[in-house]
């Protein structure tokens, strides 16, 4: 994938090596201002490493990563106020209840009126008969949403979202993804979105970025990627890739011989 001029997330010959283990392996990508990105995968391709990476939570082995113009290696203190993220897979403090939480976050993201901001999220988020509830007592479902407001709090301009919607029932899902597409529309954030929900991709993604063993096997949009492999839907497409049918001609041949 070449270099894209307004690209809001750039990263270059990305590498991640734990112990003998080399989760991620010379990646490179862009992500357009103002879009959607998926970065697809399965388990163990690098996702979660990759958005790790991105937030300054690892730090690389090798590469480059720029965010916003920003270094990330070097000055990522200058663009964290303006990032966010959410993932299933990070736990909020269990004793606090969930407005304590959401102060905590929106004192650390410097938010202005911190109260009104948390009252607006409880209720586009239908969180309002939570916030006096622990954290700890919430279900998974429940954590999720708490995470999607948190992840909200500062209004990024780049968001983040692993698995955002997991656990999430799919009316409130479907709220969920709504909710994050208007506030895209609203405020031009870029977002880059790790998850194992086709439907939501093809819903929601611009661009989509295939991982396997942490190499970008593939890439472009969703209609292209369909189109590309012969297939109807991303989830056939993901399933091709996951198991090892690179070239798209060879799945095409095998749906034809069968």
């Amino acid at each position: 994938m070449g270099a894209v001029s307004d690209a809001v997330i750039a990263v270059r010959d990305l590498r991640k090596r734990f112990a003998r283990v080399e989760a991620v392996r010379g990646i490179t990508f862009d992500v357009r201002a103002g879009t959607t990105t998926a970065l697809l995968g399965g388990n163990g391709a690098g996702k979660t490493t990759t958005l790790s990476m991105l937030l300054g939570v690892l730090l690389p082995t090798s590469g480059a990563i720029t965010v916003l113009g920003c270094d990330m290696l070097r000055d990522r203190h200058r663009v964290l106020p303006r990032m966010n993220f959410t993932s299933p897979y990070v736990d909020l403090p269990k004793r606090l209840t969930v407005r304590e939480n959401l102060r905590v976050f929106a004192d650390l993201y410097g938010v202005a009126r911190p109260s009104m901001r948390i009252g607006e999220l409880s209720a586009e988020l239908d969180l309002v008969d939570l916030l006096k509830r622990p954290y700890g007592q919430l279900s998974a479902g429940q954590r999720t949403r708490v995470s999607l407001a948190k992840a909200l709090l500062n209004r990024p301009d780049v968001l983040l979202l692993d698995e955002p919607t997991a656990s999430l029932d799919p009316d409130i899902g479907d709220r969920m993804r709504s909710h994050l597409e208007s506030y895209q529309r609203i405020s031009g954030c870029t977002m880059l979105l790790a998850s194992h929900n086709m439907s939501e991709v093809e819903r929601m993604c611009d661009d989509v970025i295939m991982l396997r063993a942490g190499t970008v096997v593939d890439n472009g949009s969703p209609t292209q990627l369909i189109e590309r492999y012969g297939r109807d839907t991303m989830e056939e497409v993901f399933l091709d890739i996951a198991r090892g049918v690179d070239e798209p001609a060879r799945g095409f041949a095998r749906d034809v011989a069968t």
